[in-house]
């Protein structure tokens, strides 16, 4: 049996917020919008955001990471 994802509300759109305004995206960060795909009560906006991000990091604009966070 699975188990239901549920996000907090609003988290896609501080995540979006963060990694737009850091211009990186880290490992938890990525973990975070894998869940999110999963969500079946996704908005089109949440999907729009998650559309955006990956068309930044693929242009270049957002760089990956690999670490876990990163707290400066």
């Amino acid at each position: 049996m699975l188990t239901p994802i549920h996000l907090i509300p609003s988290a896609l759109a501080e995540l979006f917020a963060e990694v737009n305004h850091n211009g990186y995206i880290t490992l938890a960060d990525r973990y975070g919008l894998m869940a999110a795909i999963f969500d079946e009560n996704l908005t089109e906006e949440d999907k729009r955001s998650i559309d955006r991000l990956l068309r930044s990091v693929c242009r270049g604009r957002i760089k990956l990471v690999n670490e876990l966070s990163m707290i400066r």
